[in-house]
């Protein structure tokens, strides 16, 4: 009976006694080192802030006008009989060239007729300077101690033959003028802009043959708030001269697939507050901007809307970073010297396409972060990677 007992018991002591040893290793096994990850810091570029005197400048924009544009009208009357190849839309022309010409004949006629006129007064000049002379004379030999009045000598009549050829010769010479005007020419090289004309027609005074433009200087009227005529230290009503020239002007426009650019001088401000905007306007002056003013050939044409780049004549200290570096609501990214990021407030004075000029915010010779940064942190840890030389 025992041997049974035993032999039914035995199994479950050995079992049990496996459970017990796994649970005391189990228990006296030694708990796993446990190893902290650490944070890798982000990888960024910077480039260091420089103090600097600065020209301050400003960006602004404004279209291409024509400083010289009128209507093309004819000064008398007649027939077109023939209109220059170059008086078409878009053609230029050069000064004193002859664009439209009118029927002649007319005119012509007017000045043989004020020229015989003319011949005719001054015969009759010499037969009154004649009679008067022998007059004079009649008069002196028979009164030698006395002095004729104008009327005995006929001065009155020679006076009268003198106005009634200046009469004349004014009336060749307004004929004449009129002949001039049926070539009709400019005094200056320009542009055609519209021809609303046609060889045959006949053109009264005042009559719109079409609409031409210089092209020896283009305008840019540019808005200017408060703050940016302080910056660039121009008085309302400013007019350059040799003594003040005005502020160098930079425009730049995408032309096809080029952006192209053009050199400029600020040649006058307004004296008044445009009441609309409230902005006050300068304008920018180009000289030959289809010649020698153009952009690799390509002409600062009227028309065109431009970014314009203007810079103070004056120079300040301020502190230069990179344009990259300037954060929205003036925001700067530095690198201090633990290589950790702070993130600063600056002031800014002036930026450009390539640069920011900085009053205040950040120290000259710091780290500023030209890379992009998403959800920066400040006390973040950074790795600096690139030193870039500032632009």
């Amino acid at each position: 009976m025992n041997n049974k007992i035993l032999k039914a018991v035995a199994p479950l002591l050995v079992l049990a006694l496996g459970i017990g040893i796994v649970q005391w290793m189990s228990a006296t096994k030694p708990a796993p080192e446990k190893k902290e990850q650490e944070q890798r810091p982000v990888s960024l570029m910077y480039s260091e802030a420089r103090k600097e005197l600065v020209n301050l400048g400003i960006t602004t924009q404004g279209e291409v006008r024509a400083h010289t544009q009128i209507d093309l009208t004819p000064q008398i009357s007649g027939r077109i009989v023939a209109i220059a190849e170059r008086f078409a839309e878009g053609a230029g022309f050069e000064a004193g060239e002859t664009l439209i010409e009118l029927d002649d004949a007319d005119y012509k006629l007017q000045v043989a007729q004020a020229e015989a006129r003319v011949a005719q007064a001054e015969v009759l000049l010499l037969q009154a300077e004649a009679a008067a002379t022998i007059k004079r004379q009649q008069w002196l030999d028979l009164n030698p101690n006395k002095t004729p009045t104008p009327l005995q000598v006929n001065k009155p009549q020679v006076m009268e033959a003198q106005a009634n050829l200046r009469a004349a010769q004014a009336e060749l010479a307004d004929a004449e003028l009129n002949l001039s005007r049926t070539k009709i020419r400019l005094p200056y090289r320009g542009r055609v802009v519209s021809r609303n004309v046609g060889v045959g027609q006949y053109v009264t005074t005042g009559t719109s043959l079409g609409r031409v433009f210089a092209t020896d200087r283009v305008e840019v009227r540019l808005p200017l708030t408060d703050s940016q005529l302080l910056e660039l230290d121009l008085p309302m009503g400013f007019v350059a001269s040799n003594k003040h020239p005005g502020p160098a002007v930079t425009l730049t426009a995408l032309v096809g697939t080029q952006t192209q650019d053009w050199q400029g001088k600020i040649v006058r401000t307004q004296a008044t507050v445009d009441q609309q905007t409230r902005l006050i306007y300068a304008v920018v002056e180009v000289e030959d901007p289809y010649g020698a003013g153009a952009s690799n050939g390509v002409p600062l044409a009227v028309g065109l809307f431009v970014t314009a780049e203007v810079e103070s004549t004056e120079q300040r200290q301020a502190i230069v970073v990179p344009r990259e570096a300037l954060r929205s609501a003036d925001k700067v990214y530095v690198v201090d010297a633990n290589n950790q990021l702070n993130i600063r407030t600056v002031e800014v004075l002036s930026t450009s396409e390539h640069r920011a000029m900085l009053a205040s915010g950040v120290a000259d010779g710091e780290r500023v972060v030209i890379s992009t940064l998403t959800n920066p942190v400040e006390g973040m840890d950074v790795q600096p990677i690139t030193h870039l030389a500032r632009r």
